[in-house]
C-alpha cells in the first residue's frame, strides 16, 4: 500500500511538472510576440532593422532548416543553454532588436522559449520579441514558403 501511494504522489508530481513545463510559452505576454508574416516582412525589407535572431531549441532542428541570419544559443530549458545564450548577449545594448525562436513543437508545450525570453528580460533586455509558433517551425514557417537556410 505504501508503495502504491509513493507511486501514485510521484505520478501526480510528473503530471503537475509536465503541465508547468508545457505551458510556459504561454506566460509570454502578446505583446513580446511577433508573427511569422510579420518577421518574415522586416527580414525581406532593406530599410528595416533587422533583429538578431537567435533559436533557442535543439540544434538538430537548427541544422535541418532555421530562419536565414540566425544563429544557434542552445535550448532554452537547460542550463547550459541559457548560459550560451546570455554569453552570446552580454556586451550588446540593452535596447538591441532581438528575436527568439524554436518551434520544436506546439507552443503550448514549447519548453525553451519561455526561459530564454525570462533570462533576457533579466538581463534588461527592452526589445526582445519572441516568434509565435503555434504548431511547429515546419509547419508555421517552412511550409509557409518563408526564407530558409540549412545547415551550422
Amino acid at each position: 500500500m505504501k508503495r502504491r501511494n509513493v507511486a501514485l504522489s510521484l505520478g501526480i508530481i510528473a503530471l503537475l511538472s509536465a503541465s508547468a513545463v508545457a505551458y510556459q510559452a504561454s506566460l509570454i505576454p502578446a505583446s513580446r510576440l511577433i508573427q511569422a508574416e510579420e518577421l518574415a516582412k522586416i527580414l525581406q525589407s532593406p530599410k528595416a532593422e533587422k533583429p538578431l535572431m537567435l533559436q533557442v531549441g535543439s540544434h538538430v532542428l537548427f541544422t535541418q532548416a532555421h530562419i536565414p541570419g540566425s544563429e544557434y544559443v542552445g535550448a532554452g530549458s537547460s542550463e547550459s543553454g541559457l548560459q550560451q545564450l546570455r554569453k552570446r548577449v552580454e556586451g550588446l545594448p540593452r535596447n538591441k532588436f532581438l528575436v527568439l525562436y524554436c518551434g520544436c513543437c506546439p507552443w503550448i508545450r514549447c519548453p525553451n522559449v519561455e526561459p530564454a525570453d525570462r533570462a533576457l528580460q533579466a538581463m534588461g533586455f527592452s526589445r526582445v520579441k519572441v516568434l509565435y509558433i503555434p504548431g511547429n517551425f515546419g509547419h508555421d514557417w517552412l511550409d509557409k514558403g518563408y526564407p530558409v537556410a540549412k545547415g551550422d
